[in-house]
């Protein structure tokens, strides 16, 4: 962590809604006058589209299979330090990953990385998007993990201590959780492979139990050491996610917000202040889905704040 070069990040699984969460970020720091520099999860993947689909092919015709979760196919080491960098001097190299929308600014094919660049210079704070922004693993793969393997998240800590793994979320000064129930996480991933990849609901469904271990091991503890965490709970029926027609819209969810240092927050003040809001736990917040914007602006505003002040600048 820094004070002169704050990092924010913000993790989930793919569908989970960090995008989303991007935006109200967006509209923070475009209020607030900050200059932040945005990096995305994807630009730390080992391979490009084509070789990520060689090698899955191959994989799978020797009886395995691969995931978009684990160290096999991401590169958490470069990950961590780009924010061990950027904590020291404010300044680091990153590349881009060519979405569809950027085919045609770099001139490359949709699915292949940029060349290397420096993040934009005088940056007030680094903002990350992405699945492993609190990453801390073992050097473990997902082949060689025997089968009892189960460390918890202060073991895989000691490990990273000992300099046998990563430990991304140690460098994080303000770390977010963003994450569906697991239903409605699945519900949510079939839909997609579905519909915008046209697979069978049985091949997204598969798609879902190849990569369990990897998401067990590398994206769920994550949300033991994140700041906060935003949880959406549907508040219809989703007890069978492999025949559900329709995704859960934010009208029909609840979002549940667990903060992990409850005195840092005022929470009389939060719930005069985010619309229907009310307290489970005393680290517990409920709000309607739909006010989960309203929410991420009013609880996070003041942390964003804090973090800018301590470098003197604003």
């Amino acid at each position: 962590m820094s004070q002169n070069h704050p990092i924010v990040a913000v993790t989930g699984a793919s569908g989970a809604g960090t995008t989303v969460v991007k935006k109200a970020f967006i509209a923070i720091f475009r209020r607030e006058q900050i200059n932040a520099a945005f990096v995305d999860g994807e630009c730390f993947r080992r391979y490009d589209r084509k070789a990520m689909q060689t090698l899955i092919e191959k994989t799978e015709s020797e009886g395995g299979s691969i995931s978009p979760y684990g160290p096999d196919v991401n590169r958490f080491d470069v990950l961590e330090s780009l924010f061990q960098e950027y904590a020291r001097c404010g300044e680091a190299q990153i590349r881009r990953y060519i979405s569809r929308e950027m085919a045609h600014e770099f001139d490359q094919p949709e699915g292949t990385f940029a060349d290397w660049e420096p993040l934009p210079e005088n940056s007030d704070l680094l903002f990350y998007e992405g699945l492993h922004g609190g990453v801390v693993a073992s050097r473990w793969t997902r082949r060689q993990m025997p089968p009892s393997h189960n460390l918890t998240v202060v073991e895989e800590r000691r490990n990273a201590d000992k300099n046998t793994g990563v430990d991304v979320a140690q460098h994080v000064d303000l770390l977010l959780g963003v994450v569906p129930v697991v239903n409605l996480e699945w519900i949510q991933k079939i839909h997609c492979g579905v519909s915008a990849r046209g697979y069978s609901t049985e091949a997204a469904t598969d798609h879902i139990v190849k990569r369990m271990q990897d998401y067990i091991h590398f994206t769920v503890p994550q949300f033991s050491v994140t700041d906060i965490n935003f949880q959406r709970v549907p508040l219809v029926d989703t007890s069978n996610p492999f025949v559900a027609r329709d995704i859960p819209t934010s009208a029909e969810c609840l979002v549940v917000i667990r903060f992990r240092d409850p005195k840092r927050f005022d929470f009389p003040q939060l719930l005069r202040m985010i619309d229907g809001a009310k307290m489970s736990r005393p680290n517990t917040m409920m709000i309607s889905g739909s006010q989960m914007q309203q929410a991420m602006d009013v609880i996070c505003t003041p942390l964003i704040q804090e973090l800018i002040s301590k470098q003197g600048r604003h």
